[in-house]
C-alpha cells in the first residue's frame, strides 16, 4: 500500500487560506499563470518503514510550491500494495493491512506537523481508488495493449522493479558471500521467471520522444530531462504490469483473473488520477498535473506513467519536478547504519519552521545534499534568529521606536531621483541606500522566477541578500544615537525606521510559503492584517514613489513571542548553539 498528498489548486489571490471559487472553465493546456486550476502532487510514499527526512523533503517542496500559488492544496498519499509490503508486515508478524494504517497514519501526522497543506492524502487501499484502477487496466485493455506471456528477469523488491542485466553488478553482502544487487540503489535483486500481463511500452517510445522534444521544460531540473531523453535512445522493452496472485496478495487483482495481482507502480501511479475524479469527473483538472517526485523514481514518473496515460488516451502531466537525495555526514540514510533521520525528532529540536528552512534553504534538486546538525544550527541561527529576528527586534525596541507605531517617510530626507548623487546632496540617502531600494524592489520577482523554475533554495538566497543588504543599512545610518529632540533628526530616524520595517514587510509576505507560521508572527508585530499579505500587495516603499502608504502611524502588533531570535522557537537554537558561551 502507498499514500500520496495531492493539492488541487484554484485560482488565487491570497497565499494563505482556502480558495473557494472554482474555474467555471476547464484548464487550457500550456496556462500556467495564477489564473487556473493545478494539481500538484508528492511522491506516493511506500508504507513498508516510517518517514524520513527524505520523504519530509518531497512534501515540503510542494507545500512550497502550493503555498506560493495560493493553491487549494496539492495532494499526498501512500503506496501501501506490493511485495515490499507484504514482506515488511510478514517481518513485523503483522497483517499488511495493520502496517499498512499504522505507518500510513505516521506519515499524515508528519505531513500534519510540518504544516503541510494539502487537500488531499491518498491511501491506495482506498474503495475510490481500487475501482479507478480497474477502470485504467479495462482501459488498456480494451486498447488491446495488454498480453499475457511468461516474463524472467532480475527484480529488485525494494524498488517494486525488473532490472536488465546491464542495470545490476555483483557485491558482497553483509557475510562477504558475492550478491547480486541494483547499479542505482545497491538494493539486492533476484531471478524471477513467471506468466504475467505484459503492457506494449514499445510502441510509444516514439510518442515519448516526440512528447519530450516538444515540450522542454516538462522535466525540471534540466539534468533529468537529458536523462529521461538518454533513457529513450535504448531499446525500450514491453513492461510487466502484474505479478502472480501465489506470490504477490496484497494488492488489487487483475479485473477477471484471479492469479494475477496488478504490478504495484500501476496501482500507485493511478493515485494521480483517483485524487483527480477518475473515472467520472477527471478532466476538470487532468492534465494539469504537477508531480514532485525524486530522482530514484523518475523513470516510471517520466516514461511508464506518460506511456500508461497516453495509452488509455489521456495527456501526460504538465510538469514533472525532480529532486535528489538528502545524505547524513556523507554517507546514504540506511537502517544498518542507524543514521535514519526522524523528521519528527527535528521538529522538536530546531522547530518546525526551522527545519523547513533548512531543507528548503540548502536542498539543491539537481544534487545529492547533506544534513548534520551543526549546518542545521548555524544556518537557521544566521540567518533567520540574527539577521532577520535581530533586525525586527532593532527597529521595534521601545528604546528607538517608543511610540511603538510604522513610523512616517520623508520625502525630504529620502528624495526620489534617477541620479543619486544629485539626490545625495540634497537628502540623507546614500547611494548604497539607493541600491537596497533596488534589490527589494526587484525581489519580488526574482522570488517568483525562482519558484517558477524549481528553484526555492535560489528565491531564499535572494531574499536572505536583500536581509543583509538592510541589517547594512540600518547599521550604516545608526538610528540608536539619533536625537528625537531634535526635528531634522527625528526625521530621519523615522524614516530609517520606516524603510526597514517596509523591508520586513517584504520579506514576511515573500518567506510565508517558506515558513508560515514565522512569517505570520513576524506580519502580525508589524501589524500587517490577514488580507494585506497577498502577492499583490507587494509595493515596496509606497512614499518613495509618491503614493500613499496604509501602514504609516499604525500601531505595531503585540510582542507574539518574536523576540530576542526570529521567535519563540528560535530561542531553542539561540539557547542550544550559545550554550557554552553563556556559562
Amino acid at each position: 500500500m502507498a499514500a500520496g498528498l495531492t493539492m488541487l489548486s484554484l485560482p488565487a489571490r491570497c497565499l494563505l487560506g482556502p480558495l473557494r471559487q472554482p474555474l467555471l472553465a476547464p484548464p487550457r493546456r500550456g496556462s500556467s499563470g495564477p489564473g487556473r486550476r493545478w494539481l500538484l502532487s508528492t511522491p506516493i510514499f511506500y508504507v513498508n518503514g516510517p518517514p524520513h527526512i527524505g520523504h519530509l523533503y518531497s512534501a515540503l517542496l510542494a507545500d512550497a510550491l502550493h503555498r506560493h500559488r495560493g493553491l487549494l492544496g496539492p495532494g499526498s498519499g501512500t503506496d501501501e500494495h506490493g511485495l515490499k509490503i507484504q514482506q515488511a508486515a510478514a517481518a513485523a508478524g503483522t497483517a499488511p493491512s495493520e502496517l499498512c494504517s499504522h505507518v500510513s497514519g505516521l506519515f499524515r501526522d508528519l505531513f500534519f506537523r510540518a504544516a503541510v497543506s494539502f487537500t488531499d492524502f491518498i491511501r491506495t487501499t482506498e474503495p475510490r481508488h481500487r475501482r479507478a484502477v480497474q477502470c485504467f487496466w479495462a482501459a488498456l485493455q480494451g486498447r488491446g495493449l495488454l498480453y499475457k506471456d511468461f516474463y524472467e528477469g532480475w527484480y529488485c523488491t525494494p524498488d517494486e522493479c525488473f532490472l536488465t542485466q546491464a542495470q545490476i553488478t555483483e557485491r558482497p553482502d553483509a557475510q562477504g558471500r558475492p550478491c547480486k544487487v541494483s547499479l542505482e540503489s545497491g538494493h539486492q535483486v533476484h531471478w524471477t521467471k513467471e506468466e504475467n500481463y505484459m503492457f506494449k511500452l514499445s510502441e510509444f517510445q516514439e510518442p515519448l520522444r516526440k512528447w519530450l522534444q516538444g515540450n522542454r521544460h516538462v522535466i525540471s531540473p534540466e539534468p533529468f530531462y537529458q536523462v529521461v531523453l538518454r533513457w529513450l535512445e535504448e531499446d525500450l522493452p514491453d513492461l510487466s504490469v502484474s505479478r502472480e496472485r501465489n506470490r504477490l496478495q496484497w494488492g488489487i487483482p487483475v479485473p477477471g483473473d484471479s492469479t494475477q495481482t496488478i504490478y504495484v507502480w500501476v496501482d500507485a501511479l493511478v493515485n494521480y488520477l483517483t485524487v483527480a475524479g477518475y473515472p467520472d469527473a477527471h478532466h476538470a483538472w487532468w492534465p494539469a498535473a504537477h508531480h514532485v517526485v525524486g530522482k530514484d523514481i523518475l523513470k516510471f514518473h517520466a516514461i511508464y506513467w506518460p506511456a500508461l496515460l497516453m495509452a488509455v488516451g489521456l495527456d501526460p502531466p504538465e510538469q514533472i519536478y525532480v529532486h535528489s537525495h538528502w545524505t547524513v555526514r556523507g554517507q546514504k540514510m540506511s537502517k544498518s547504519l542507524g543514521n535514519v533521520v526522524d523528521p519528527v525528532a527535528c521538529f522538536k529540536q530546531y522547530t518546525v519552521d526551522g527545519f523547513r528552512y533548512f531543507l528548503l534553504r540548502q536542498g539543491v534538486p539537481e544534487r545529492d545534499c547533506d544534513y548534520y546538525e551543526e549546518k542545521v544550527i548555524k544556518l537557521v541561527n544566521s540567518e533567520l534568529a540574527d539577521a532577520l529576528g535581530g533586525l525586527l527586534n532593532r527597529c521595534i525596541a521601545p528604546s528607538i521606536n517608543p511610540s511603538g507605531i510604522y513610523p512616517h517617510f520623508s520625502e525630504s530626507c529620502f528624495r526620489k531621483g534617477s541620479d543619486h548623487i544629485d539626490v545625495e546632496a540634497s537628502g540623507r540617502a546614500l547611494a548604497e541606500d539607493y541600491e537596497l531600494v533596488a534589490s527589494v524592489d526587484r525581489l519580488p520577482l526574482q522570488v517568483t522566477d525562482y519558484f517558477e523554475h524549481f528553484q526555492i533554495y535560489k528565491a531564499l538566497e535572494s531574499v536572505v541578500a536583500c536581509v543583509r543588504q538592510t541589517n547594512g543599512f540600518f547599521q550604516r545610518h545608526t538610528p540608536w544615537k539619533l536625537c528625537r529632540d531634535n526635528p531634522a533628526e527625528k526625521c530621519w530616524l523615522d524614516t530609517v525606521l520606516h524603510v526597514t520595517l517596509e523591508c520586513l514587510r517584504i520579506y514576511g509576505i515573500l518567506l510565508q510559503p517558506v515558513i508560515p507560521a514565522t512569517a505570520d508572527k513576524l506580519l502580525s508585530r508589524l501589524s500587517i492584517k490577514p488580507e494585506e499579505r497577498a502577492f499583490t500587495d507587494l509595493t515596496f516603499l509606497p512614499r518613495y514613489h509618491g503614493k500613499p502608504c496604509p501602514f504609516e502611524g499604525r500601531k505595531l502588533g503585540p510582542d507574539m513571542g518574536f523576540a530576542p531570535g526570529l521567535a519563540s522557537c528560535t530561542m531553542q537554537w539561540f539557547k542550544k548553539v550559545h550554550k557554552l558561551e553563556f556559562e
